[in-house]
């Protein structure tokens, strides 16, 4: 069989966006063989095939790539016959010029929500919840490639429920580095301000009803520190302005939805789009 085999360089934003998985994917459905990896610079992969299923491949990798993937330049180059029998996702390469682009962290996306809330699934109401199309990413990153073990998720061992999620490759969790759930991932702990636990049967819900009472909180993530106050309550505000020593500049106000928005501001189309991007 006539065959052609061509390595790919894929630069921009392609660690931590489920692209890897992505290549895998769209390899094995073409019947490609090869690999692709992380590097520092960002992603290779090399297929080998029928030619004409091998020409096609880049097109394909630009028209179907994961909502949060963006190249800005692919170099490619001709290579020699190997006759791999499979396509493999193979070890990250750390030597190189770290030059990679890490997406921001992204809002949950609509099937973690649907996960999130639904009584019958095993992480409803975990707060932790995401995959490869979200979750975080920039704030979690200690190194570079994006691999588990190069983020602040590296000391959670994955359960074998969610080991065998990131190893299925069908699964949107395929890859997905800061996959986990209750049973071996992050859990909440609510403290006072001097650091002694507060006990609760619903942290969340205490944590709200502190918040419309006029506390400060200190909402540990997995990637930093946010502090929360009840936007609504002028003494809260006022406490914080007076503890971050910020008399005037704005602060954020976090809203639950768009419609949210539209009640305490006006915002046009565009500005929509961008709020809802995140």
């Amino acid at each position: 069989m006539n065959l052609k085999r061509v390595r790919y360089h894929f630069y921009g934003m392609v660690q931590g966006v489920g692209f890897r998985p992505f290549v895998y994917r769209l390899a094995v459905k073409k019947g490609l063989t090869g690999f692709v990896q992380n590097r520092p610079e960002g992603v290779t992969a090399e297929v080998e095939g029928p030619p004409s299923v091998v020409d096609a491949f880049l097109d394909l990798v630009r028209q179907e790539m994961p909502p949060l993937a963006h190249i800005t330049t692919v170099e490619s180059t001709n290579l020699e016959i190997i006759n791999d029998k499979t396509f493999k996702i193979i070890s990250s390469n750390a030597q190189g010029h770290a030059d990679v682009h890490i997406t921001p962290d992204a809002a949950t996306c609509p099937d973690c929500l649907s996960e999130l809330f639904d009584p019958d699934n095993r992480r409803y109401r975990y707060p932790f919840i995401n995959c490869t199309n979200c979750g975080p990413r920039l704030t979690i990153i200690n190194a570079l490639p994006y691999d588990r073990a190069n983020t602040s998720m590296s000391c959670f061992d994955l359960c074998p429920q969610c080991l065998a999620e990131y190893e299925n490759p069908s699964d949107r969790r395929f890859h997905a580095e800061p996959n986990a759930c209750a049973v071996c991932g992050p859990r909440l702990t609510l403290l006072d301000g001097d650091g002694n636990a507060v006990e609760s049967s619903d942290p969340v819900r205490t944590a709200v009803d502190l918040l419309l009472s006029g506390h400060i909180f200190a909402i540990k993530g997995l990637g930093g520190f946010h502090l929360a106050i009840d936007a609504g309550s002028d003494e809260a505000v006022q406490k914080l302005r007076l503890r971050k020593y910020r008399e005037e500049k704005p602060l954020a106000i976090m809203v639950r939805d768009i419609d949210a928005v539209r009640q305490i501001a006006r915002v046009t189309p565009d500005e929509e789009d961008l709020l809802a991007s995140a």
